[in-house]
């Protein structure tokens, strides 16, 4: 008798056969999480040893662990990247479902294009020119922001340089890059809406504010959970790129995370073992929050990845 997991394979073996060519187009992406996602994975191996370049390294057990709650610097960093990554997610999350909604209701085609386009347009630069034109855009002497201060009459500030307004500045920059790509997955669940429910309420004399509470949030429910719950796996990722192009000596104390943290005494101070045992630290935080999510969303709303 053929067991589940046999029929399973010999399903999978039959779909290889008919659909070659398919599974042919996915291999570069196979490869491509093999080769950085899970092959590196076995190297996590070294946060438990006095990891060497030349020679055996040694079992140390929880050593580094130890060494890295232990420091203060540590929890100062942690501190940061939990702040900033609240402020990219949690405050973040909402921006794209509004605008989504607001593209949605444009009635002229043409002016819904030209919204989409210029809202995607930033997505596709890298944090190094993002950083320049923010930093161009902020400058206390020529920037666009202190010449509409001065209009004003208000003094010049420097953002940049300001502990208490960076990271305000890191997460206009990301909701600037990030809001209208993140708002693709939502229009897309909007196109999916049938229009004959928005038909009844128009028979049934329902508002537009009627219309959106009662058919358009309930239908981008499903898919706003599963969007919130893989946000939260990356909760720990606050975002090593912005962070570094953006950093600088009068605000690295408040915006320092626990990326550029490994950065610093990984790969410039080269402490592999103790580097390594923070970043491994750091996807634990995000497994536990992604599968604690997925738990909590499925008993509330039913919804969740699987």
């Amino acid at each position: 008798m053929t067991t589940r997991s046999g029929q399973g394979a010999l399903a999978f073996a039959s779909s290889l056969r008919r659909e070659w060519f398919l599974f042919l187009l996915l291999a570069p992406a196979f490869v491509y999480f093999f080769v950085f996602h899970l092959w590196p994975m076995a190297g996590m191996v070294i946060a438990f040893q006095d990891f060497r370049l030349i020679g055996k390294s040694r079992f140390v057990g929880l050593k580094h662990f130890i060494v890295l709650f232990s420091s203060p610097a540590f929890y100062k960093v942690l501190t940061n990247t939990l702040i900033l990554s609240a402020m990219k997610i949690i405050l973040f999350f909402p921006l794209p479902i509004v605008f989504a909604l607001l593209v949605n209701e444009l009635r002229a085609a043409a002016l819904r294009k030209f919204t989409q386009a210029v809202a995607y347009l930033p997505h596709f630069l890298s944090w190094v020119a993002i950083a320049g034109i923010w930093i161009a855009f902020l400058s206390p002497s020529t920037g666009g922001a202190n010449q509409v201060r001065g209009i004003l009459g208000l003094p010049p500030l420097d953002f940049m340089t300001s502990k208490s307004h960076i990271r305000w500045v890191l997460f206009a920059s990301e909701t600037w890059r990030s809001l209208g790509w993140d708002s693709i997955i939502y229009l897309a669940a909007l196109m999916r809406i049938s229009p004959s429910l928005y038909e009844s309420a128009d028979m049934d004399g329902a508002s537009a504010l009627q219309k959106m509470r009662f058919i358009t949030l309930p239908e981008l429910v499903p898919t706003m959970v599963t969007v919130f719950i893989l946000n939260l796996g990356f909760f720990m990722n606050a975002g090593f790129d912005q962070v570094f192009n953006m950093m600088n000596d009068s605000v690295i104390s408040v915006i320092d995370i626990l990326d550029t943290y490994v950065y610093r005494i990984g790969l410039v101070n080269m402490q592999y073992s103790f580097s390594t045992a923070a970043s491994l630290f750091k996807g634990a935080i995000g497994l536990v929050l992604i599968l604690s999510t997925h738990v909590m969303a499925k008993r509330t709303t039913g919804k969740g990845l699987w």
